[in-house]
């Protein structure tokens, strides 16, 4: 019988570490690094990608299951020729959940005690004492309570915080109110002080943080991104900075990337940017439930961490 054949396609991700990752758990398989650029009618097996050039995946034959190389799957589902009639599994694996919400407590821990404050007064030279909230006064809300969001609010509770979530459905997790909903969306904003986007990008969430949202968080907010670029509008965060509405954001995804040197985010005094490293997969982690999918399929199965192509997520 023939080998089976993973095609792996990512601009950006180097194959080395997923190659040794299944020449480890699946010397059988055939792994093949692809530019996207396949001959129609290629076959494969299984195709492992990260943001693959439009059409990459529908010159394909023969595919069993796609697999993300990350959490989210809007870089797949964004490509009009993407084909419908293949499982498409998402990354559900512990060491990127906890890298999030390691970087979620960094960076709200900073702007609730004035970190980047206290740096801009440490390079003019200025000694400025002031006095930070109680943990129990911050109200830190998270929107979007999935694998990431649940797991970066337990992470958030020890610290007193007053921890909320925004999702599709209603949540019961203790120490962590929940809303639902566009009904909800303005009462879960108006409560939040440091705001948390942990959203998977869909149509309904698409540049989610504008004028309108960030108008309703109270004045002072901060807002710390770490979903999908596409879920804020920059222009319109940094008009809220600029106003005085908000008095901080932690960015480590946008619109464009690599950020563009010319962009004022880099350079914006009330803006900390970090290169989409908030969290980056695991490849031997990772690899092994893709291995497991594919034993699943064989079986006759669904793959782990399947996507409702109806959700998006």
């Amino acid at each position: 019988m023939a080998a089976e054949r993973l095609i792996f396609i990512s601009p950006s991700e180097p194959p080395e570490d997923w190659k040794s990752a299944f020449r480890a758990l699946a010397p059988e398989i055939d792994f093949v690094v692809s530019r996207g650029d396949d001959p129609p009618g290629a076959a494969a097996d299984w195709a492992v990608v990260w943001k693959p050039p439009h059409g990459a995946l529908a010159r394909l034959t023969g595919l069993k299951c796609i697999f993300s190389l990350g959490a989210g799957v809007d870089h797949i589902l964004g490509d009009p020729e993407m084909p419908r009639g293949i499982p498409l599994s998402r990354v559900v694996d512990p060491y990127l959940t906890a890298g999030m919400s390691e970087y979620v407590v960094l960076h709200v821990l900073a702007h609730h005690r004035g970190l980047y404050r206290n740096l801009a007064e440490q390079a003019a030279g200025r000694w400025t004492p002031f006095t930070a909230k109680r943990a129990d006064e911050v109200r830190v809300g998270i929107l979007g309570l999935g694998e990431l969001g649940m797991d970066a609010g337990r992470k958030l509770k020890p610290f007193g915080y007053r921890i909320a979530g925004w999702s599709a459905s209603r949540k019961s997790e203790m120490g962590v109110e929940s809303f639902v909903g566009n009904a909800e969306l303005a009462a879960f904003l108006h409560r939040t002080d440091i705001l948390v986007c942990l959203l998977p990008l869909t149509a309904a969430t698409r540049g989610i943080l504008n004028t309108a949202t960030l108008d309703l968080l109270p004045e002072g907010a901060a807002v710390i991104n770490a979903a999908r670029g596409g879920h804020l509008i920059e222009a319109d965060l940094i008009a809220a900075l600029d106003e005085g509405h908000l008095s901080g954001a932690t960015l480590d995804v946008f619109q464009a990337e690599p950020l563009p040197p010319d962009s004022p985010l880099w350079s914006h005094p009330k803006v900390v940017v970090t290169p989409h490293m908030a969290s980056l997969t695991d490849a031997r982690s990772t690899a092994q439930a893709m291995v497991e999918s594919m034993a699943r399929i064989r079986a006759g199965g669904r793959p782990l961490y399947e996507v409702d192509l109806t959700r998006g997520y």
